[in-house]
Formats: C-alpha cells, structure tokens, sequence
C-alpha cells in the first residue's frame, strides 16, 4: 500500500521540475543563439569569396610558331615554358594586391610588367628559330595579356583596349592607396626625384661592325626608355601605394631594359664573343 508524499517532498520535486525547465529553457536559448553564428561566419566567408579580383589570361604562342628547327627546339621549349611561368606569377600578384593602387593600377603593376616580360620572352623565341629557319615576324602582337574581371576589381579589366584599374578589396581607401617607402626610397609617388640607370654602352667590349647599327639602335632605346620613365614619374605625382613607384615605374623599366640589353648581347654574339653579366645593369634607382 503506497503511502502520499509529504508535502515537502512535492515542493522539491516542484522546484526541481521548474529548474529543468529553466535549464531545459536557456540550453534552447543558447542553442538557438549558436545556431545562428554560423550562418553569419558562413556568409561572410561566403562575401569574401566572392570578391575575387580575376584572372589574368595571355594569347598562346605555342600554336602560332612556324616548324621549330631541332636546333632551337630546346631554347624554344624552355622559354615557352617561361611564359606560363610568368602568367602564373601575375595571377599569384593580382591575388596578393587586392586593396592596393590608384588610378590603372593593374594595368601599371601587373599587366604592363608582364606584357614586357612577354615581349622579352617572345622575342627570344624568335631569334632561336631565325638563327636556322626565317625569323618569324608579327609575334610581338601576342605580348599584351587581358584581365578577366570577376567584380572585384573597379573599372574595365583588360589591357587592350580598357583599363584595369585599382584593386578593390579591404583596406583601399578611395582612389589611391596611402602608403610609405619601398626599396631604394621608391614608395608612393610624391613627385620628387629622378630615375637613372646604369651605363651600358661604356660595359661593352668591341662592337663588330655588322652588329654596330643594331647595338646603336638598342642604346638609343635605352636612353629613350629611361626619358619616358622619368617624364612618368611626373605625369604620376599623388599615386600610389606602397613601393608603387618600385611596381608601376621602376619595375617595368627593368623589364624592358633586360629585353633591349638581351638584344645588345645577341647582336654582338652572331659574330664575336657574346658579352654575359650585363643583366645587371638593368635595374634603375629613384634618386632623391
């Protein structure tokens, strides 16, 4: 025969019940309140994503050589080779840029110094096949490389014909970005100072005579390159992130100089000792 419950006892298990529900309560709370947090993080992370600056894409050239010689083939190969090298490294700096530059600075920082480095890349190419086989002409016409925009990026993203410009990501502010110096004192563009490169003519052994007119031609270029660069510097005066003069000045003048000096080097080489070492009178400073 069962006995009723003190009636202490009821008020315990009472209160007790009223404790589960409360804790049965807040867990519901709590759990609903991490439910939600998820969501968030998936979203903005989702946001982030989003945000891809682009690709970068160049023309093939495989596809418009002529029959390669056997004797070039190999030097043919390797520098086909380096032009995928040099497309990837400009997807991989179009990626660790977001947020920087002003006014055209894909065009200035990424497209532009692989469009030199292409040219550079390319005529090499040509001059493998022509020293056996006619030099293929017109090649140069596939140096320019296009950024394919996926809304990130402000602006029309290809180089021939639009314009890139500046990256759009965290941490751009306005049309420029504010930044300090790079190497060699290059960093944002405040307009004072003046680009100057090392002599090359005064590295040169003795000039053949029937490579003189192309060694002249390519020095003159030099010198050319050396004025626009400098005439930039000017035309650029409030632009800028950090090291923009390195990227957007001082870099693609290395790149061209490397192509003219190549040039300069495999003229003499046809009919003498071709002179080595003087990639490194490429590289230009900014003097304060």
């Amino acid at each position: 025969m069962s006995r009723a419950l003190p009636k202490y006892n009821k008020r315990r298990v009472a209160v007790v019940g009223g404790a589960a529900a409360v804790v049965l309560s807040g867990a519901l709370i709590a759990g609903s309140a991490l439910a939600g947090t998820p969501a968030k993080s998936d979203g903005a992370t989702q946001a982030r994503t989003l945000a891809s600056p682009g690709t970068i894409t160049c023309p093939d050239v495989a596809s418009q050589l002529p029959a390669v010689p056997a004797t070039a083939k190999a030097e043919v190969d390797r520098n086909l080779a380096l032009l995928q090298t040099q497309i990837q490294e400009a997807n991989k700096r179009l990626q660790t840029t977001v947020g920087q530059g002003g006014p055209n600075f894909v065009n200035n920082a990424i497209l532009g110094p692989l469009k030199d480095k292409r040219v550079s890349t390319i005529d090499r190419i040509a001059i493998a096949i022509g020293r056996t086989s006619a030099k293929p002409t017109g090649l140069d016409s596939l140096a320019a490389c296009t950024l394919n925009a996926s809304g990130a990026n402000t602006g029309a993203g290809a180089a021939s014909g639009s314009t890139a410009t500046r990256q759009s990501g965290t941490g751009a502010t306005g049309g420029k970005n504010t930044g300090g110096g790079g190497s060699t004192g290059a960093g944002r563009n405040t307009g004072a100072g003046t680009i100057t490169c090392p002599d090359v003519a005064s590295k040169l052994p003795a000039v053949p005579a029937t490579a003189k007119a192309e060694v002249d031609r390519n020095l003159a270029l030099l010198q050319t390159q050396i004025r626009e660069a400098n005439k930039r510097l000017q035309t650029t005066v409030g632009q800028g992130g950090p090291n923009f003069v390195n990227n957007a000045i001082l870099g693609p003048l290395k790149d061209k100089r490397v192509s003219t000096i190549d040039r300069i080097a495999i003229a003499i080489g046809r009919t003498s000792a071709k002179p080595t070492g003087l990639d490194s009178l490429a590289a230009c400073t900014l003097t304060k």
